[in-house]
């Protein structure tokens, strides 16, 4: 904030414990004439005060605050809103490819002679490395230490590049691996409430936002702080200063009556409002909570449903600040003049406390009794397709006949019952990863023979030996406490281990079929659940810590025992896993693992015992105990008495102090890693992680224009639902694929292949997978599911990398045609970047999710819309007609209508009207740049 502007006359002192400020008046500025101003949703007037605060007049006018003054609730006015972040958070699957783009940049303007370190982030920027962490081992006492050594083998290249930005940029502060989750370590640490910033003499006080480059920030929404996910290429842009736009939304208020009942968990009341509002339809919209059920959740509740705001569609789900959120940040072992400032500035400026019915005005408002929840999971292949707990058993078997096109699995009647072999070869006992793993064996048989009287002791032979077990459809093979969604939330991770506990104490154990493991999003929760001596029975369960991070979430599950692979590929098994997550996309947690169940922890741990997904956990029991009784899931549930008695007595605030005071030094491994130094970053050709990428290659100082596209080749042609999941590199990266072979080309065994998301550094790597998911079903595939297409007109088949450099070398440009919500899921920049290094120009589909949408514009790549009921599949497409798109040029507006020429392959042409996806003048901009880090890196030379 260079210097201070006041238009509207609004500066308005505040004082708080001794800190002396000044504060953009939201009541002044009602007072001067804008009248409902304090009627309007918190979370327009939060982006209302960052507008008001930042009009310079340039960027930002007096006309942009006039307009969202003006909020009219039931039709919002269709203009961008140019919105300034007090700061930006990555995490480093996502941030190590933004860190790239503006190493390439600083490169850019070096050979334009002008100072490179004139590309800086204008606002604070942090990243914590929390994605790069993988389930390799698991139910042993070492598995943390272990993992931890190979996430450092395998991505030394990436951390070396961060080291190196860390001191390239001033405002850029790498949190080190095996801290937590982003999101976690954001509520728990990084959130401030409020900033203040020197303004001339003054000192400015201002709400904390933030957008971040995961699609899950909105967590921090929790918190009573404004923020959501966006593509890397939008953060960028925010990094160097401009402001993040988006349409005027619809606020849709929830109003939350009642109280959750006895035995039911934030994790069952989340599920219930993802499938409520993702039937509502709320995508792009803000939603913001209200009423007396709100005001008595905690933040850690609160933040459960914010985190699941990408899958119910909405921008944000948000929670204003209140007591509770004044508890949590004492609780958190936040400073007591931090938290009067947070209290002050709220109260100031009219935003403290939940509202209650009738206060605000909202666009619509649903009503919910959290009275109403019951126990659910939710799945198998969508977080919005909530489950009961009580009819899993009988919608998993209704699933497993249904026809794959209605999202069943399509098994034979005859075949449901098949149990299949797995045969492990069990050795010498040692002290690895393994030997925890053959006692685990040795407890669970212990267990089945003692039902019968005999006695197996616990020691392993010492000669070659085959046990041998059996798996079908429906067994669980992973079970995960894993995700930034529930392991922030203390009341379901201690449920988790007093059910762990009763469960140990009755005998049961876990099938050692089972992959078990626990990942916390801060070091905090093994803290509380050391303290509360529960980590322990855990760990009898094989839910032993693997590391502090994203893992089987993200798909970064590790791999599953050779024999169950095997069987589960030859046998075609529908197998389960299930886990404490917010993503099930299929492939997603692993690609031989079709069924995959959202759920709480305890209940992670109730299926796990279980061994299996089709049964009913109200009527069926878990187990047998030593006694011979069986063991009901209602046998071992906690009550909430007892999970409050034990976090009281394992939380307090010296554990967050503690373990936060030097986060950003406290990994060893990190603080040895050397790197280079300097404003420019030194490029290494041989590098299969960093590489510069292509994206300013040919760049001129004056933009082209806007023309039509002609002469298109399909790339692919698909149904409703194609998530960036799909699109986007993610997960294992397969032998032979086009990045498997090129990086076997380059020496690279493939037990060091690492995951794709750890190499989105490298553009060679990243353009090869894109479009290759296994799961992905592209039409012109003559049904081969995966990523291939035909070239045409040849109508070979063939990888869709190797169709795309046919095609290149030809210079055909390339459209993709989708269903409904083409791009949903998490934000990935380079299901975008890779989409336009692939060749691809335009993308028409029935409709775009947010993030997507947006981030398509960000790298040149056109979204068009189908109208009225108008997809591929009316229009007859395969593959074999050539398109163009009419009607493009400099003059093209907003949201016009464009003509989509079809010349089929009979000679036949057809013409039919497409809307530009392209929603505002600022979004025209992008486009006409050929993206949004070219117009950046223009604006800086221009400036």
């Amino acid at each position: 904030m260079p210097e201070i502007n006041d238009p509207f006359d609004t500066l308005r002192p505040l004082e708080s414990s001794g800190q002396k400020g000044l504060i953009y008046s939201l009541p002044a500025l009602e007072e001067a004439g804008f009248e409902g101003i304090s009627k309007l949703p918190v979370s327009i007037r939060i982006v209302l005060e960052s507008v008001l605060r930042n009009c310079d007049g340039d960027k930002i006018t007096r006309e942009d605050v006039k307009a969202l003054a003006a909020w009219n609730a039931k039709a919002p006015a269709p203009v961008e809103i140019p919105f300034v972040v007090s700061r930006i958070v990555l995490q480093d699957f996502t941030g190590v490819p933004l860190l790239v783009d503006l190493a390439a940049m600083r490169d850019v303007m070096e050979k334009l002679g002008r100072d490179p370190a004139r590309i800086e982030p204008q606002v604070p920027v942090e990243l914590v490395v929390d994605h790069s962490v993988q389930v390799d081992r698991f139910g042993t006492g070492n598995a943390f230490q272990a993992n931890l050594e190979l996430e450092f083998e395998r991505n030394r290249e990436r951390y070396e590049f961060l080291k190196w930005g860390q001191q390239a940029f001033q405002t850029f502060r790498v949190v080190p691996p095996a801290s937590g989750i982003v999101h976690q370590v954001n509520l728990e640490t990084l959130a401030k409430g409020v900033f203040s910033q020197q303004a001339g003499e003054s000192t400015v006080f201002y709400p904390d936002t933030l957008v971040g480059t995961d699609s899950h920030t909105t967590m921090i929404n929790g918190l009573g702080i404004v923020g959501w996910g966006v593509g890397g290429i939008e953060a960028e842009a925010g990094m160097l200063g401009q402001p993040v736009y988006f349409l005027t939304p619809e606020v849709i208020g929830v109003h939350l009556t009642g109280s959750l009942r006895e035995g039911v968990t934030a994790t069952d009341l989340t599920l219930r409002i993802t499938q409520m509002l993702r039937e509502h339809q709320v995508v792009g919209k803000f939603v913001e909570f209200y009423g007396i059920g709100a005001a008595q959740l905690n933040v850690p509740d609160r933040a459960t449903i914010a985190n699941m705001a990408p899958e119910y569609g909405a921008t944000m789900g948000f929670f204003p600040v209140d007591e509770k959120t004044l508890e949590y940040f004492r609780m958190t072992g936040r400073s007591e003049d931090q938290i009067d400032l947070v209290q002050a500035y709220f109260k100031a400026q009219g935003l403290f406390g939940i509202p209650g019915a009738g206060e605000l005005n909202y666009t619509e408002s649903l009503e919910l009794d959290l009275s109403s929840i019951v126990p659910s999971v939710a799945g198998p292949k969508r977080p919005q397709d909530r489950i009961d707990v009580p009819v899993l058993k009988e919608t998993f078997n209704i699933l497993m006949e249904k026809d794959i096109k209605e999202g069943g699995f399509e098994v034979a009647p005859e075949a449901r019952e098949k149990r299949v072999a797995v045969e492990r070869k069990e050795g010498q006992f040692e002290e690895d990863s393994q030997s925890t793993f053959y006692k685990r064996i040795f407890r669970y048989w212990n267990q089945v023979f003692s039902r019968k009287g005999e006695d197996l002791k616990e020691k392993p032979p010492t000669g070659a030996k085959t046990s041998e077990q059996t798996i079908g459809h429906g067994s669980v093979l992973i079970a995960a406490i894993t995700s930034c969604t529930n392991t922030s939330n203390p009341s379901v991770m201690i449920a988790a281990g007093l059910l762990a506990k009763r469960a140990v104490e009755r005998g049961l154990r876990v099938n050692p079929n089972v992959k078990t493991s626990l990942a916390p999003g801060s070091r905090v929760v093994t803290d509380y659940l050391e303290a509360t001596g529960l980590q322990r029975y855990l760990d009898e369960l094989g839910f032993n810590l693997v590391g502090y991070g994203c893992t089987t979430c993200i798909g970064n599950s590790g791999p599953l025992d050779p024999s169950i692979e095997k069987a589960i590929k030859e046998e075609n098994l529908v197998v389960a896993s299930v886990l404490s997550g917010n993503r099930n996309f299929e492939a997603r947690v692993h690609p031989s693992i079709k069924a995959n169940f959202l759920m709480s922890p305890p209940l992670v741990v109730a299926y796990a015992l279980a061994g299996r997904v089709d049964i009913n956990l109200e009527t069926d029991p878990l187990g047998i105990d030593g006694k011979g009784q069986s063991v009901y899931l209602n046998d071992l549930w906690p009550t909430s008495s007892e999970i409050q008695e034990n976090i009281l007595k394992g939380i307090q605030p010296e554990i967050f102090t503690r373990q936060y005071s030097e986060i950003f030094k406290a990994n060893p491994q990190w603080q040895r890693i050397q790197t280079s130094t300097g404003k420019l970053f030194e490029w290494q050709e041989t590098s299969t992680y960093i590489q510069n990428p292509p994206f300013f290659e040919n760049f001129e100082i004056e933009p082209g224009q806007i023309e039509e596209l002609q002469n298109m080749r399909a790339l692919g042609i698909f149904g409703d639902s194609v998530t960036t999941d799909h699109i986007s590199p993610a997960g294992a990266i397969p032998v032979e694929s086009p990045a498997g072979i090129f990086l076997r080309a380059k020496g690279i065994a493939p037990k060091n292949f690492n995951s794709f998301g750890s190499r989105r550094g490298n553009d060679r790597i990243m353009t090869r997978g894109t479009f290759a998911n296994v799961r992905i079903k592209n039409l012109m595939a003559s049904g081969r599911d995966g990523g291939w297409t035909k070239l045409m007109p040849e109508g070979k088949q063939m990888p869709i990398y190797d169709a795309c450099q046919h095609y290149a070398e030809r210079g055909v440009p390339l459209i993709v045609f989708s269903g409904f919500d083409y791009g949903m899921g998490s934000s990935r920049d380079w299901a975008a970047k890779g989409s336009r290094l692939l060749g691809v120009k335009a993308v028409v589909a029935r409709s775009f999710e947010r993030i997507h949408r947006s981030n398509l514009i960000g790298m040149g790549v056109l979204p068009l819309e189908f109208k009225d009921d108008q997809s591929a599949q009316s229009l007859g497409l395969d593959g074999s007609e050539v398109f163009s798109i009419l009607g493009l040029s400099d003059n093209l507006k907003p949201k016009e209508d464009v003509q989509l020429q079809v010349q089929y392959a009979d000679g036949r042409i057809d013409c039919v009207p497409l809307t530009v996806r392209i929603d505002t003048l600022v979004e025209m901009d992008y486009y006409r740049h050929g993206g949004i880090l070219l117009y950046v890196l223009r604006q800086i030379l221009d400036s």
